[in-house]
């Protein structure tokens, strides 16, 4: 075979493999399109609110500070809380081929010992709230099927636990829009 003959194969070969079907494509504009519209959607409902969002590839992720949805060492929604959860379970109802992952997060503090009969460290109450907001969230129709929960109690801080204001950071419910596995 001729050099010039095996160069044209070869560069055949890698335009084929460098491109992405038409179908592939599509459902790619359609589910950027799709957590585009999540994203608007939950913006809207929750301006001035204790809350973040964030659009990512494949992925919105909705943080909530946790002073919006319990008491301070609480697990149970707050109605501040149920308020604003009521604001984001329309945009959820809908969903279809995405999976909704919710996390609780804490600071480092240790559990006081009201609570620690009931939760033994940071990681069951993180879990806990994660657990009230999924509840909540499928009370408001939000299918039952497309959420998980997470407890990581202190890990992954966004700030220093050093101070009153990081460790509120810190204690937060996120609610991540993921693509469902296929």
């Amino acid at each position: 075979m001729s050099i010039r003959l095996t160069a044209a194969l070869l560069c055949g070969t890698l335009l084929l493999t460098a491109c992405v079907s038409q179908s592939r494509y599509q459902q790619q504009v359609q589910k950027t399109q799709t957590y585009q519209q999540l994203n608007e959607q939950l913006k809207a409902e929750l301006a001035g609110t204790q809350a973040q969002i964030e659009q990512l590839q494949n992925l919105v992720k909705l943080t909530l500070a946790n002073g919006i949805l319990f008491a301070e060492g609480g697990w149970e929604l707050s109605e501040a809380g149920k308020a604003t959860l009521a604001k984001v379970a329309p945009a959820l109802k809908g969903l279809s081929g995405q999976r909704i992952v919710i996390k609780g997060f804490t600071d480092d503090v240790p559990i006081g010992p009201a609570l620690r009969e009931r939760f033994p460290s940071n990681i069951e109450l993180s879990k806990a709230r994660a657990n009230s907001v999924a509840a909540f969230l499928t009370a408001q129709g939000v299918p039952t099927g497309l959420i998980t929960t997470v407890g990581l109690g202190q890990a992954h801080p966004v700030a220093s636990n050093q101070t009153a204001e990081g460790r509120a950071l810190n204690r937060r419910v996120e609610i991540d829009i993921v693509e469902a596995p296929a």
